[in-house]
């Protein structure tokens, strides 16, 4: 394991407070910054081939398949969580049950709840898997929640879907870029790439299984969702992608320039590094809290919740020191640019 007193990613970030808000914004690369200005500059000089680059998109898709396990033809590209849930919350069945853990993201929630025709239930997490019935259409949750930390049974989830044949759709938009993910295991994934991938806001992902393709509505579909892209511009799509390709929203060209450097740098040191990183450095942050007669949500996440502490958050923002109050808990999230300092400095600031 790399020593916690070093963060990950040398000189490719120089935060100047001690951010611990990952589970809100990640910090962009220097890299990252460096391209998406370039591509600005670019296009107000008169870019040749207009604002950005497909080429680029296409690097930024691959990169993302590899770091989640999947082929680039299952993965689409798009602006947010809450769009890639609205494709498949519109292409449920009127009358389906969608089973979701209580308290968990509204993006991914009320994609569904807004319909009015489907049938929405909500248990806690805990209790998720055994939750699963034969009526049950799809499951959809958070793999860590974004309030607490908390992750799901992932192992059990998945055996109780298959058992009553019921799809999964599993946001790993606080998980994905420091926790391993198998997106292949899962029908739909979703990720905001603003968050643990270091993109820019404005990139998102979904993957989808080839089995499940078939049953999702592209409603969204344009010109970029032909087969051949650039035959498409007048008149209906001849045919739509026969990938995941053909779920894609118009891309936001400086966030995939952006997100494509931010990828690549995840992918040069590898998820596997930083999800010991991560996790070494919340496991020091909740020994210091309990040491302090805190007690924090206990879970094996980069992401630390003290219930009933949240209104600290203030005084911490003051010292220097960024984190969230999140449903009345002070939420630390800890990423590979941090180190060992930064968790002590805010202990102390809670020591008061």
């Amino acid at each position: 394991m790399d020593s916690l007193d070093q963060p990950l990613g040398g000189a490719e970030f120089a935060p100047t407070r001690t951010y611990l808000n990952t589970s809100a914004c990640g910090l962009l690369p220097r890299r990252t910054v460096d391209a998406v200005a370039l591509l600005a500059q670019e296009t107000a000089d008169g870019r040749p081939d207009g604002a950005g680059s497909f080429d680029i998109v296409a690097e930024a898709r691959a990169t993302y398949a590899r770091l989640t396990g999947v082929a680039p033809d299952r993965v689409a590209v798009g602006s947010s969580v809450a769009v890639h849930c609205g494709m498949i919350a519109q292409s449920m069945p009127s009358g389906a049950e969608i089973l979701f853990p209580e308290g968990d993201f509204s993006s991914v929630l009320t994609p569904f709840t807004v319909r009015g025709d489907l049938k929405t239930r909500f248990v806690p997490l805990e209790r998720l898997a055994e939750s699963v019935g034969p009526e049950t259409v799809l499951v959809a949750f958070s793999a860590v929640q974004s309030a607490d930390g908390r992750t799901a049974d992932f192992a059990a989830i998945r055996a109780a879907a298959a058992a009553h044949g019921a799809r999964t759709l599993l946001d790993a938009t606080q998980s994905a870029g420091w926790l391993p993910l198998a997106a292949g295991e899962w029908d739909y994934t979703v990720a905001g790439g603003y968050k643990y991938l270091l993109c820019p806001r404005g990139a998102s992902f979904l993957t989808v299984t080839e089995e499940a393709q078939d049953s999702l509505l592209p409603i969204h579909a344009g010109w970029v969702n032909g087969e051949e892209l650039w035959v498409n511009s007048y008149g209906p799509v001849r045919e739509l992608a026969r990938s995941a390709r053909r779920f894609d929203e118009p891309p936001a060209f400086p966030s995939y320039h952006g997100a494509a450097r931010s990828l690549a740098l995840l992918e040069e040191i590898g998820i596997e590094r930083i999800e010991a990183h991560d996790k070494g450095l919340a496991a020091r942050f909740r020994a210091g809290l309990l040491s302090l007669g805190h007690e924090p949500v206990m879970d094996d996440s980069t992401v630390v919740a003290v219930p009933g502490l949240g209104h600290r958050a203030d005084a911490l923002r003051a010292a220097d020191i960024l984190l969230s109050d999140r449903a009345g808990n002070l939420r630390a999230s800890f990423h590979l640019y941090n180190t060992a300092a930064d968790v002590d400095r805010a202990l102390d600031v809670l020591a008061g």
